[in-house]
This record gives C-alpha cells, sequence and structure tokens, in this order.
C-alpha cells in the first residue's frame, strides 16, 4: 500500500512540474525585454532550463504540454493572440523553431552537466543551435530559399541568446540541484 501511495506522489509531483513548467514556458514568451537588434523573449531559456533542471522526460513533457496548448488555441506563444492562435499560428513562421524546442530540451535534459564551464557552454550551445537550425529548414521551406533565411530567422537572436546561454552556463550546477527535488 506504501508503495502505491509512493507512486500516486510522484506521478502528481510530475503532473504539478509539468504543467507549472508550461505555465513558465508561457510566461517566458510573453515578457519581451528590450535588446538589440529585436527584443528577446526568455523562451529559449525557459527550454533549455526545463530540460537542465528536470531532465529530459519531464522536459520533454513540458514542452509537449504548451505546445499543444498553442496548438489547441490557447494563447500560449510569443506573439499570440495577436498574430493569430491555434494550428494557424504554429503552422506559420515559426514552427520550425517551436518544434526545435522539443530537441532542445531533450539534449539539455540529456546532457550531463557537472563538467567544466567551458564543456556546460558548448553542451547548451549545442541544445539551443537544434531549435535554429529547424527554425531555419522550416522558415526556408515556407517563404522560399532564396531569401536571406539566416540574416532573418537567426542572426537578429544571436546576441540575446549568447547572453541567455552563458546566464544558464553559470547557474548551471545550481540549476541541477532541482532534479532532486522530482
Amino acid at each position: 500500500m506504501e508503495v502505491v501511495k509512493s507512486q500516486n506522489s510522484k506521478v502528481l509531483k510530475y503532473i504539478l512540474v509539468i504543467f507549472l513548467g508550461s505555465i513558465l514556458l508561457t510566461i517566458s514568451s510573453k515578457i519581451k525585454i528590450p535588446f538589440y537588434p529585436v527584443p528577446m523573449t526568455m523562451q529559449t531559456f525557459a527550454v533549455l532550463f526545463l530540460g537542465m533542471s528536470f531532465g529530459y522526460k519531464v522536459g520533454l513533457a513540458t514542452v509537449s504540454l504548451y505546445l499543444l496548448e498553442g496548438i489547441i488555441g490557447l494563447p500560449v506563444f510569443s506573439n499570440s493572440p495577436e498574430k493569430g492562435v491555434g494550428i494557424v499560428y504554429f503552422t506559420g513562421p515559426t514552427m520550425g523553431y517551436l518544434i526545435g524546442f522539443l530537441f532542445a530540451t531533450f539534449l539539455a535534459g540529456y546532457f550531463n552537466f557537472k563538467g567544466n564551464i567551458l564543456i556546460n557552454f558548448i553542451k547548451l550551445l549545442i541544445s539551443v543551435s537544434t531549435i535554429y537550425i529547424l527554425g531555419i529548414f522550416w522558415l526556408g521551406y515556407l517563404i522560399g530559399w532564396d531569401k536571406p533565411i539566416v540574416s532573418l530567422g537567426v542572426t537578429p537572436f544571436l546576441l540575446a541568446e549568447l547572453l541567455k546561454i552563458i546566464i544558464l552556463t553559470l547557474l548551471s550546477k545550481n540549476i541541477l540541484k532541482l532534479r532532486k527535488f522530482i
């Protein structure tokens, strides 16, 4: 009986973390921080944070819930509801980046961040790169490869991304401590 109670408690804890994580992702997409050359949101920071702090399984479940919320029409994505909601918004120019969230969360949750700071930085750089790689592929498919895809879909975000990765790298050892709570 005690084992069942313990299992139920663990499942409830996972559900709570996943739900709160999807709220964190929503909030991180809505806050626009003035930055050069484009305003910065903290979405990619939150995506990597969720993977690092709770592992790839809970991280993937959290990002999946967030994407599902957006697909069914909840205004969770950045620029929604202003620029649309639901599947129409999801399949727009940002779909590749949104799908990239899944890969970035997986890698950030899978990698071991107990190494030195430079190795941790490289692991986070690899993780976040999946967002931009998938974003570029989708953007190129959607608007045409004859357009300056990288200067439209990556370059404006590089400085902000570098700042977020540096912050996560510096906090990585402390972020890992959150794993013991689930």
